[in-house]
């Protein structure tokens, strides 16, 4: 399978426009709350006749200090207190939702996210992973993949050592550029000492991968700096790199409102770091996974979309397909049988929902037999690049390319431009248009139409 990253200039100009990144299908635009805990409950008990894996996801949201880019759920604080005030409900919380299932099915991934999980002292790490123990099937060390997002200034040697011992075994680190001028313009002064040293603690703990997340397009980047940073990068030699474009939404994100759009690059600037990453990357033997993330070809991710067992989630790419994913804290999402369902996003309706002894959960969906339906081909599309009808035909009883005649007849001029092949068997994204796939993807979104209201970040 071809995994490397072209790029054409025309085709990205002619197919940029705003859309979904589709960690899930339909997109959170469409949830509700008509949707809340029975509904969700009910679902999740059935759930257990199926014996699925669970994927338990954990939203730690404070921070110390706000990134200005940033457009995640968090709470600056420090009040290093507030944490243990967080973890007392979340503690409830996983007791709630471990009632739903059944206590046999075991906990093949597992994340915690933010926000920065690391603001919370090593005792209350250790007792979050106890209690989480006490209430769910957690595996054996390696037998499953737990992972955790950090903050190389909010982690030491000691701190990796820890989340070793108390069973993570992969990490991403967040660095997004080392020049100093870009990280005063964002407020994340961070040092390549600080980065490397936490890369290098995860190496000598036997973390089995670790990630690294840069983002381009914040302000003052230019070819250049951005080349400085990714050789920087490149020379530690990380499993997996995540390279995101800025998304410059201040009227939704208010911390944005603090960079000057004044400063940052434009779009030929942008596309120009896009290109030199590109070649830099398959220089250095990496391999694109799609949707902005690169790999080492012996990865897991890399194995898996050659195989064509990819998945994605709200947390990114992942190898565990067949699991039931439970969202815990303020605003965590979660896919479990054919529903979403996302918590509270306010620290105070959560303590008080949890507090009364009731799940979270604000709002959410229960899929139709359709929605399933188009999940699974967006899912395979935006994964794997390939799509079989006769696959899909087997799993869903339908006749593919009567269903989607309107789509395929839409996909006729992205054939044409190079960017896919269409056959009588099926559909193949062509290199060309693995950047472009999210566009690829919205031919089978029956529900964007509807959302054409809504803000979505670029595709580029």
């Amino acid at each position: 399978m071809q995994q490397q990253l072209i790029l054409d200039d025309a085709l990205i100009a002619k197919y940029d426009q705003s859309g979904p990144r589709y960690t899930s299908y339909p997109t959170a635009v469409q949830f509700h709350d008509g949707f809340g805990n029975a509904d969700y409950a009910r679902i999740a008990r059935e759930s257990n006749a199926s014996g699925r894996p669970l994927s338990l996801y954990f939203h730690i949201p404070f921070c110390d200090t706000i990134c200005f880019y940033c457009a995640c759920n968090k709470v600056a604080t420090k009040d290093r207190s507030k944490g243990g005030e967080y973890l007392r409900r979340l503690h409830r919380e996983i007791a709630l939702q471990a009632e739903l299932f059944d206590a046999d099915r075991p906990v093949a991934q597992l994340h915690w996210g933010g926000g920065t999980p690391t603001f919370i002292s090593h005792d209350e790490m250790r007792e979050l992973m106890r209690v989480t123990g006490d209430h769910f099937h957690l595996l054996p060390d390696d037998q499953g993949e737990y992972s955790i997002e950090i903050d190389p200034r909010e982690a030491t040697a000691e701190t990796v050592a820890l989340l070793r011992e108390i069973g993570f075994n992969r990490m991403s680190l967040g660095v997004q550029d080392f020049d100093p001028r870009v990280q005063r313009a964002v407020n994340r002064l961070q040092s390549e000492e600080q980065t490397l040293a936490v890369l290098e603690a995860a190496r000598a703990e036997g973390f089995r991968s670790v990630s690294i997340d840069l983002i381009y397009g914040l302000p003052f980047q230019s070819r250049e700096s951005f080349e400085r940073t990714l050789e920087r990068i490149v020379e530690a030699a990380p499993d997996r790199l995540s390279v995101f474009n800025y998304a410059h939404l201040p009227q939704i994100f208010k911390p944005q409102r603090r960079i000057d759009a004044r400063a940052l690059p434009p779009p030929e600037v942008k596309l120009e770091i896009l290109h030199m990453t590109a070649s830099k990357l398959a220089d250095a033997g990496y391999v694109y996974i799609g949707m902005d993330h690169f790999a080492k070809p012996d990865d897991e991710l890399a194995r898996a979309q050659r195989e064509g067992t990819l998945y994605r989630n709200f947390q990114g790419y992942s190898t565990h397909a067949d699991c039931d994913l439970i969202g815990l804290g303020i605003t965590s999402i979660g896919k479990v049988g054919n529903c979403y369902a996302q918590n509270l996003k306010e620290l105070e309706s959560y303590y008080a929902r949890v507090d009364a002894g009731e799940l979270a959960i604000f709002r959410g969906l229960e899929l139709t037999p359709e929605d399933e339906l188009r999940r699974d081909v967006i899912t395979r599309l935006i994964c794997n690049f390939v799509l079989d009808y006769q696959s899909v035909e087997r799993r869903w009883g339908i006749d593919f390319q009567a269903h989607f005649r309107d789509e395929l007849r839409r996909l006729e001029e992205m054939a044409a431009d190079g960017l896919l092949e269409l056959d009588k068997k099926g559909i193949r994204v062509r290199p060309v248009g693995r950047m472009l796939i999210r566009n690829i993807c919205m031919v089978f979104d029956a529900y964007l139409e509807r959302a054409a209201g809504q803000r979505f970040s670029r595709v580029i």
